[in-house]
């Protein structure tokens, strides 16, 4: 059996529970096709027009080169949320860009190597600046019961977007009226904030820089008040809370806390506390701001609380194409038929969505890694974060070499490339219409096995043929499962419930 699937283009994901034979060969033309017994569920997309065949150990790749530009949209065919009052369930939903799209609207043509090399230079930044919150983290819990005093206002409000490495924007309403912004969306960070006039340093945007002046609805936020308390070392000016948000390259964003309306679609959100940010430096890419969709009190989430019951489902386009993502919130918006896996709480870091991932696999096969690699400690070391922000999954130095020498080992046929970037597994693909290669899957505990598209395992990083092996070692024993391997699944977090599903649909 063989699964069909063009790099550029997300196909098919497969969801199943361990079989007792992993080789043995299946075939369905049906998004409900299942075994008799639950355990043994298979959730496939709808593919009935397809014609192709499934397979658990190997897919066939296309080898189709990297698009040389991707057209834009209008602004108003970019912002498409909803709010379903005629539904008991209330659900708000917005497109979803790559950065990459936007850049190539203030940048000219889309040129791929350029992008590439752009992209795994923030990603490393990214990486460090979450290992580096961490570890804060972690020294605050050993002064005083878990707090110390720091030098300077605010140093350790630190978002999780590190660097402005955040790759997806979605186009929000602030204020009243409304002004559209592209709003970085981080699911590792508790703040919201944008950039604001007067403005006495401040990066490039896409659009004007937010005025409070022209809104109806800004309301600075006193030092005294309850939602100024919930910033970890808030400051004071005048009265008024000031934040700050500070990154590991000299990146930051200072400003005062304010409560301000937010509109996606028709849905109006009022009295979201929202950092305005009067000096801004970074590497933020022609977004406006940051939406941040962490688990904590000061998120977006969890400033919303019931009105959405903790829950919002994404599904990341994939790089290089000319389509559109999307994030939804609410309990609308839990799909019927995802395979759900417990959400793992760690207090060191309450932000980050933690999971439970016990083994990697390769051509159907379970690698031989120790389950403990991906442990979270009592401590708060290790474990694996989902994160929207990170590019690259991450893996335990010994759990990286293990899996990338089994997938060596399985296409020692294909020729070998040099190293490119942060990718010490590159293969040279110019002259190739197809090749085949192993799967690759997740094991989660409880059962569940994602195994992923091509494209989430094997990309371009030129336009000369080259692909290589998406994922990268991290010696701190950290896993991050980084946004490539999610794009095209469907991926819902249930904080209320603790659970995150993925699936049952294709983006």
């Amino acid at each position: 059996m063989v699964i069909m699937v063009v790099l550029t283009i997300i196909i098919i994901m497969m969801l199943q529970l361990p079989a007792t034979t992993s080789s043995t060969d299946t075939s369905s033309t049906s998004s409900s096709s299942s075994s008799s017994s639950p355990s043994h569920k298979l959730l496939y997309p709808d593919f009935q027009n397809l014609n192709v065949k499934q397979t658990i150990s190997s897919i066939i790749v296309n080898i189709n080169r990297p698009p040389t530009n991707v057209s834009s949209q209008a602004d108003d065919e970019i912002l498409q949320g909803h709010d379903d009052n005629e539904k008991s369930e209330r659900k708000w939903k917005l497109k979803l860009l790559h950065r990459d799209k936007i850049t190539s609207r203030s940048h000219g043509p889309y040129q791929y190597h350029h992008l590439f090399k752009e992209r795994m230079e923030r990603d490393v930044k990214r990486v460090a600046g979450l290992i580096r919150r961490l570890r804060l983290q972690k020294t605050k819990t050993a002064f005083n019961g878990g707090s110390f005093e720091v030098e300077g206002f605010g140093s350790e409000v630190v978002s999780g977007m590190n660097q402005g490495s955040g790759e997806y924007f979605v186009r929000i309403g602030v204020g009243s009226p409304p002004r559209s912004q592209y709003m970085v969306i981080d699911s590792g960070s508790d703040i919201v904030w944008v950039q604001c006039q007067p403005c006495n340093q401040c990066y490039h945007q896409s659009d004007p820089v937010f005025d409070p002046a022209d809104s109806a609805s800004y309301t600075g936020v006193s030092c005294s008040s309850v939602v100024c308390d919930r910033l970890e070392n808030a400051g004071c000016h005048a009265g008024r809370c000031r934040y700050e948000v500070s990154y590991g390259d000299g990146s930051y964003t200072k400003g005062t806390l304010a409560l301000e309306t937010l509109t996606f679609g028709r849905a109006v959100i009022r009295n979201v506390a929202i950092g305005c940010g009067h000096m801004n430096q970074g590497m933020f890419v022609g977004a406006a701001g940051l939406l941040g969709l962490g688990s904590g009190s000061m998120s977006f989430l969890g400033q919303l609380g019931g009105q959405t019951g903790g829950a919002f489902s994404y599904c990341l386009v994939s790089r290089g194409t000319d389509s559109s993502g999307s994030l939804e919130f609410g309990r609308g918006a839990m799909p019927v038929g995802a395979a759900w896996v417990s959400l793992i709480r760690n207090p060191q870091a309450p932000s980050f969505y933690y999971i439970g991932l016990v083994g990697l696999g390769v051509g159907g096969i379970r690698v031989p890694i120790s389950e403990t690699i991906f442990r979270l400690t009592e401590l708060g070391y290790g474990g694996v974060v989902m994160d929207t922000g990170t590019a690259v999954t991450r893996l335990p130095t010994l759990a990286y070499e293990a899996f990338r020498d089994t997938f060596l080992q399985q296409t020692a046929n294909l020729p070998r490339a040099p190293q490119v970037s942060i990718f010490d597994t590159c293969y040279n693909l110019n002259g190739f219409m197809s090749v085949r290669v192993p799967t690759i899957s997740f094991y989660f505990s409880g059962g569940p096995i994602l195994t992923l598209p091509a494209n989430n395992f094997l990309i371009p990083v030129d336009d000369k043929g080259t692909f290589c092996f998406a994922f990268a070692p991290n010696p701190t024993g950290l896993s991050i499962i980084g946004n490539i391997q999610q794009e095209g699944i469907q991926i819902s977090i249930d904080g209320a419930n603790g659970f995150v599903g993925f699936g049952p649909n294709v983006c």
